[in-house]
This record gives structure tokens, sequence and C-alpha cells, in this order.
């Protein structure tokens, strides 16, 4: 009895032992964001993706195991002669993805040895075409015409090349010193320009304020000018009527004296002698060569002049308010 037991437990263990080692050999695990692709005989027969996979013993068997995921490719650092014959080191790197896995494992034999010299052929074509400025300053543009290049390529493969970067360029070290000298004299040089026009610049507004200045203190000298010849203008406007009035007012008093010295006025007459004496002493006192003056003055007389004078004044103030009093009043 003990036996029979012994010899069933035996067979189970047997028997759970051959299943884990069918399990292991018949089946197969593929991981998230990889593709694995089974032969049949040694054709390809079917695409497993990730999860439990069975495989029939013997007939087929896992040939490639693809990464689907997004992959880098370093390209090593290469010696590349650019068109004005300067040796650089140039190095980069690749971003890709396999998105057919069947062409990736068929139609190339190593896909990813294929694309790094395909990048490296690129790239020595790419440099070689341009001159060692335009590299350093155009490092973008030289990416993005690689990456076309090897896009275009890679298609057949199935392979999708997502970027190109070049990483890093090394020019000769006695270069790098005559670039650094270069830059330096450029940068100076555009420093004195600036400064240069700056100081253009500033002149320039000196010069404009200047002239501001000028045009406005000529209209301000000229407006003076105007005034002044207005004022001037109106002063002997002024004047020329004072003295009109002043020959009206002569006139109508040597009109008046005529008629008083026609009517034997005794007054009239010592007034226009009390005049033509005051006169004569006028004269001989602002005379330029004379300095002392010494001569009789008759007092008597001349108070009399004096007193005619005022008498006569008064009537002539007289005969004028009579005449005003008596002149029509006109009406507009």
């Amino acid at each position: 009895m003990n036996s029979i037991i012994l010899g069933v437990i035996l067979i189970v263990v047997a028997v759970v032992i051959l299943g884990v080692v069918v399990f292991f050999f018949l089946t197969t695990t593929v991981p998230q964001g990889s593709i694995y692709l089974v032969e049949w005989f040694g054709e390809h027969h079917r695409t497993l993706k990730s999860g439990l996979h069975v495989l029939i013993p013997i007939a087929e068997k896992v040939a490639y195991k693809i990464d689907v995921r997004e992959q880098t490719l370093d390209v090593a650092s290469q010696e590349v002669i650019t068109k004005d014959n300067a040796m650089v080191l140039v190095d980069g790197v690749l971003f890709f993805k396999v998105e057919d896995a069947v062409k990736a494992s068929y139609e190339v034999s190593d896909y990813r040895g294929a694309i790094s010299h395909l990048v490296t052929a690129n790239i020595r074509g790419a440099v070689g075409s341009i001159d060692l400025d335009e590299l350093l300053s155009k490092r973008e543009e030289l990416s993005h015409d690689i990456l076309k290049e090897v896009h275009d390529a890679t298609q057949k493969w199935g392979i999708n090349v997502l970027r190109v970067q070049i990483q890093d360029i090394k020019p000769p070290e006695g270069l790098v010193a005559a670039m650094t000298k270069q830059l330096t004299a450029e940068r100076e040089k555009r420093a004195a320009t600036i400064f240069a026009e700056g100081e253009k610049s500033a002149a320039i507004r000196r010069a404009e304020g200047e002239k501001e200045s000028s045009v406005l203190l000529a209209k301000g000298e000229a407006e003076a000018e105007h005034l002044r010849a207005d004022a001037k203008k109106y002063s002997d406007y002024c004047a020329a009527e004072a003295r009109e009035r002043g020959a009206l007012a002569e006139a109508r008093a040597t009109s008046q004296m005529s008629k008083a010295i026609s009517g034997g006025d005794i007054h009239a007459v010592n007034y226009f002698v009390a005049i033509q004496y005051i006169e004569a002493l006028k004269a001989l006192a602002t005379s330029e060569n004379q300095k002392i003056l010494m001569m009789p003055l008759d007092t008597a007389n001349v108070a009399g002049s004096l007193s005619g004078i005022g008498e006569l004044s008064r009537a002539i103030y007289a005969a004028e308010a009579i005449h005003t009093i008596n002149k029509p009043v006109e009406h507009s």
C-alpha cells in the first residue's frame, strides 16, 4: 500500500516537472516595447507582440527580438576636411525608431551599423561642402540636411530617423587661436563703429539743436525788430501829429497876433518882441563857442512883455471857447 502511494506521488511529481519543462520550451513571453519574429523552418512565419505566446517545438523558433522603442545611436568622432581645407573633429547623436520589424530584420543585416555608416558618410559630405565659418554658425541647418538624407535612405529598412544632432565640432588649436583673434578684432571694429555712429548722431543732434536755436533767435530778433519798427513808426506818427498840432496852434497864434497888431494892440507888439528877444538869448546861450554871456537886462520891459503875453493868451483862449460854443453840432 505504501509503495503504491509512493509510486503515485512520484508519477505526479514527474508529470509536474515535465509540464514545467514543456511550458518553458513551448511558450515565450514578449516584454512591453518589443517584437519577436518567429520563423517556421527558417522562414518568417509570424510576429509576436508583447504578452505570452505558445510555440510549436522544432518547427517554430524566435529568430529576431526587435526593440520598437525610440533608440539613440552615438556617431563616433571623426576627422573631416571642410571646403576651405580645415581639419575638424565632428561627432553627433542620432535618434531613431523601428517602424517595421520585418524590414529591419530581413532588409538589412545590421540596421544599427548601417545607420551609423550612413550618418558618418552624410556628415563627411555635408561638412566637406561648406567653409569652417559656415560650419560653426549653421550647425542646426547642417543637422537638418543630414536628417533629411538619412531619413529618406532608411525608409526601405522600416526605420524612422527622428533627429540628428551635431554635438561637437573641434577645429585645430592653432585655428581656434586665430579665430579668437579674428572675433576679437571684429568685435572691436563693431564697437568702434557703434561708437562712431553714436558720436555722429550726437553731433547731428547738436547741430540740429544749434540750428533750431539760431532759427528761434533769428525769429525773436526779427519780431523784436518788427516791434521796434512799429514802435518807432507810432512814435514818429505821434511826433508828426504833435508837430502838426503845434504848427496849427502856431498858425492860429500868428493869425491872432497879426489881427492884434493890425488893431494896434500894444500887448501883441510886446509879445512879439519878447518872443524874438527870448529866442535870441536862447541861441546865444546854447552856442558851442559861447562860454560866458554878459549883457544888461531890462527886467521891467521883460516883465511887461510877459504880462502882455498872458493877456494875449487869455484873449486867444476866450475867442476859441466862443468859437467852439457857436459851432453847430454834427449828427451822424
